[in-house]
């Protein structure tokens, strides 16, 4: 006998992006109201591949291509309310990725001027269709992520989409003196959290605002460093 076919109604995506606001980012102290705006707006279903959109709305960071993750939603959430971007600033987004934290920037506060830097080009390609829609005016550009795009620096505001053990170099060169930069920062042997850090007569200073168990950026992470005791 024919098993019959179950068809199960299409996901309500407006609705699990409600339930996500309500359940993940309010009980999680995101009490910044443009925050709370951009996050019931920006549809993360497309930041996404199609075939793993039905878990947009998970409460964790979810696998993209090439060891990438699309960021937990209360961890973004936080980033941005850290990061508190103000009308006039000039942002960038290092490891913008599919777009959504740097889309969530732009709806969150007008009059900013972003620049979005990807490396990988299937995500920079969601990420672009996403900008297209809901944040027009972000300009993506192509290129290594350490390198920053130090034809548009200095800038107010350095967001870093990913954890680093150290931020690269360039990346604290392209900050404004009264600027800072907001990124998960994982030493060596520590615990990873996300970091504001501002630039230094010295070269910068890092204080932690709070815990994140964000993975690394491969595309910045350190090399493994060579040793003969492998060859022994």
């Amino acid at each position: 006998m024919k098993q019959p076919v179950i068809e199960y109604p299409p996901l309500d995506y407006e609705a699990a992006r409600q339930r996500m606001v309500d359940a993940q980012i309010r009980p999680a102290q995101v009490n910044d109201p443009r925050i709370i705006a951009a996050m019931r707006r920006v549809p993360r279903e497309l930041a996404l591949p199609e075939s793993m959109r039905e878990f947009a709305y998970a409460d964790q960071s979810l696998p993209l291509p090439d060891g990438r993750v699309l960021t937990e939603p209360r961890v973004v959430a936080r980033m941005l309310q850290v990061a508190a971007p103000q009308e006039g600033e000039r942002v960038l987004v290092v490891g913008a990725g599919t777009g959504y934290l740097v889309t969530l920037a732009s709806a969150m506060q007008e009059g900013l001027r972003i620049d979005a830097l990807e490396s990988d080009a299937t995500l920079a390609a969601i990420g672009r269709a996403l900008c297209q829609t809901f944040a027009p005016d972000v300009s993506w550009h192509a290129g290594p992520l350490s390198a920053g795009v130090p034809g548009n620096a200095p800038y107010d505001l350095i967001l870093i989409d990913g954890a680093v053990r150290a931020i690269p170099p360039a990346i604290v060169s392209q900050c404004a003196p009264n600027g800072r930069i907001v990124a998960p920062v994982w030493p060596e042997g520590g615990v990873a959290s996300v970091c504001i850090v501002v630039p230094t007569a010295d070269g910068s200073a890092t204080s932690a605002a709070f815990d994140a168990n964000v993975p690394l950026l491969p595309e910045l992470a350190p090399a493994p460093a060579f040793s003969f005791d492998a060859y022994a």
